[in-house]
């Protein structure tokens, strides 16, 4: 991602956050010009929940060139809360931790650095929930 392309989306980088549509409910990453199922135009912007629980996952051996540098790595299919299904990069789990259905909560985590424009890019990764007394 080039230099203002990834200031442009600072905000939704930063957060988890989207819009849903007013009308039939869909859920969007980003504000689109009309809902891909209903086609209306009214989008509230909703805040995600930070915790849910780990669906699936898998370790990534064979990264893209830019993630080469901190593989092997685990991503995994969240469903948050709220029932929202979003795929994310996996932190501090030690092995036996790594299991379907474990509870997870969201952490703000250098993802990557862009080697092209050495931009460090942040974004949140999900870690085991710790357990709050």
């Amino acid at each position: 991602m080039r230099v203002p392309g990834y200031w442009r989306n600072m905000p939704f980088l930063y957060r988890l956050a989207g819009w849903k549509c007013v009308h039939c409910g869909a859920f969007h990453n980003y504000k689109p010009v009309v809902c891909k199922r209903c086609r209306s135009r009214e989008f509230a912007q909703i805040e995600l929940p930070a915790s849910g629980r780990l669906i699936a996952y898998t370790t990534v051996r064979s990264p893209p060139k830019e993630f080469a540098q901190v593989a092997p790595y685990a991503i995994g299919l969240i469903e948050l809360d709220d029932g929202t299904r979003i795929i994310s990069q996996l932190t501090d789990f030690r092995e036996d931790e790594l299991r379907d259905g474990a509870r997870v909560e969201a952490v703000f985590r250098r993802i990557r650095v862009n080697g092209d424009q050495g931009i460090i890019e942040y974004g949140y990764k999900f870690r085991p929930a710790l357990r709050r007394s």
